[in-house]
C-alpha cells in the first residue's frame, strides 16, 4: 500500500491513490477513480471516509503528460489505474485515457486495473474487447470467495455468477486475469462452503493467476464487530492451512499460476503452478502438519515475528533457538493462549 500523494517538481503535478497490488511495485500509477464504488466489504478499510469519484478525463490525462515530463526518460512497462475500479468509466472515456497513455508511453506492454464484477458485466463483450485492445489486458479480480453465503455475509455485492460472467468477458476480450482469494473467510461456520465453491469457481474460470491471502481482520471494521460479537469465529493458522490443502486438492483442469507471496500467509513457499506444483503443495503443508506440536507452534510464531520466511529456516540452529526461547517465555509466563497470540500478531502484519 502506498500513501496518498501528490507529487511535485516546480510546476510538475499528478496525483497518486492510496493502493495497488504487490506486483505493481514497479508500474507507472495513474489514477483514474477515487475510491471504491462498492466500499462496503466487511472485511476492508482502504477507501474507509473517501467518497467514489470518477475523475475528469481532461485531468487524468493532464496526469498522463505530467507524469511523462516528471519521470523524463524512465521507461515504464507496465502501468496500473488507481484507485478501485477503472471499469466504472464510461467507455469512450476509458478509451480515450488509454490511447494517451499509450501515446505518452508508448513502451507500455501491460496496464492493468482492479475491476468489480458487478461493474464489468455493464460492459458489453465488444466494449470489453476494445477496453483490451486499447491496451488494457490485465484485470485484478477481488474474488475472495466462490460461496454465495461468504459473500453475501462479506457484503461483497458480487455473486458467483457475476464473477464467473465478468471472467469470461474479460477472457474472451483477451485480458490476463489475476483472482484474489481469502483463507479463513467463511469462519469456522462456512469454511467447507467457502472452500468448496471457491475451487468450483476457479475451475470455471481457469485465470492466469491465483493469488491467495490468510484472513486477518481489521480493528474496526464491521467483521471485528462479527468476531466481538461472537456472530464469527476466525479460523486458527492451522485451520487455514487445512483450508488451504482442501482449495488445493480440489483445484483441477486449471492452469494457473499460483502464488502465496504475501506475508500474511504463512506457508509462502506455496508458489508455481498448476498442475505441474499441485503435489508438491500438498506436500509441504503435510510437512508441516506432520511436525510436532512444538515446532509447528516454533513456526508459526517465527514467522509471525519476521524469524522464517521458510519452512527450511528452521533449520537454522540459531533461529530456531531464539524463535523457542520466546515460545518458552510466552508459555512460562502465561502471557496469553498462544491462538489469540498468533491472531494478534497476524494483524499486525496487515
Amino acid at each position: 500500500m502506498i500513501s496518498l500523494l501528490r507529487f511535485a517538481m516546480t510546476h510538475i503535478q499528478f496525483q497518486q491513490g492510496p493502493i495497488r497490488p504487490p506486483s505493481e511495485a514497479n508500474s507507472l500509477l495513474i489514477r483514474t477513480t477515487q475510491g471504491c464504488p462498492w466500499n462496503k466489504c466487511k472485511f476492508c478499510t482502504l477507501f474507509e471516509g473517501m467518497e467514489f469519484a470518477i475523475r475528469p478525463v481532461e485531468d487524468i490525462k493532464r496526469d498522463i503528460w505530467a507524469a511523462r515530463t516528471f519521470y523524463k526518460n524512465r521507461q515504464f512497462k507496465s502501468c496500473f489505474l488507481q484507485d478501485g475500479d477503472s471499469f466504472a468509466m464510461e467507455t469512450d472515456d476509458l478509451l480515450d485515457v488509454l490511447n494517451t497513455l499509450k501515446e505518452a508511453f508508448p513502451e507500455l506492454t501491460q496496464i492493468s486495473s482492479y475491476g468489480r464484477a458487478q461493474t464489468m458485466t455493464k460492459k458489453s463483450p465488444a466494449e470489453m474487447q476494445a477496453i483490451c485492445d486499447a491496451g488494457l489486458n490485465m484485470l485484478y479480480c477481488g474474488m475472495e470467495s466462490g460461496s454465495l453465503e461468504v459473500l453475501k455475509l462479506m457484503k461483497k455485492g458480487i455473486t458467483p455468477k457475476s464473477i464467473l460472467k465478468s471472467a469470461q468477458y474479460a477472457k474472451q476480450a483477451g485480458m490476463k486475469m489475476m483472482t484474489f482469494i481469502i483463507l479463513g473467510l467463511g469462519g469456522k461456520a462456512l469454511s467447507d462452503d467457502h472452500v468448496a465453491q471457491t475451487a468450483q469457481l476457479l475451475n470455471q474460470i481457469d485465470p492466469d493467476e491465483i493469488r491467495i491471502l490468510s484472513l486477518a481482520v481489521k480493528p474496526g471494521t464491521g467483521l471485528d464487530d462479527m468476531v466481538q460479537n461472537g456472530q464469527f469465529t476466525p479460523l486458527t493458522e492451522r485451520e487455514m492451512l487445512v483450508e488451504q490443502y482442501q482449495l488445493i486438492s480440489q483445484l483441477n483442469g486449471i492452469n494457473s499460476n499460483y502464488g502465496n507471496y504475501h506475508g500474511i500467509n504463512l506457508l509462502m513457499e506455496l508458489n508455481g503452478q498448476f498442475p505441474h506444483d499441485k503435489e508438491a503443495f500438498l506436500r509441504t503443508i503435510d510437512h508441516f502438519m506432520m511436525m510436532n506440536k512444538n515446532d509447528q507452534n516454533n513456526f508459526i510464531l517465527g514467522r509471525r515475528t519476521h524469524h522464517y520466511a521458510t519452512l527450511n529456516d528452521m533449520n537454522n540452529t540459531l533461529m530456531y533457538d531464539t524463535v523457542q526461547q520466546q515460545l518458552m517465555r510466552i508459555e512460562q509466563q502465561k502471557l496469553g493462549d498462544l491462538e489469540d497470540i498468533f491472531y494478534s500478531l497476524r494483524q499486525r502484519m496487515i
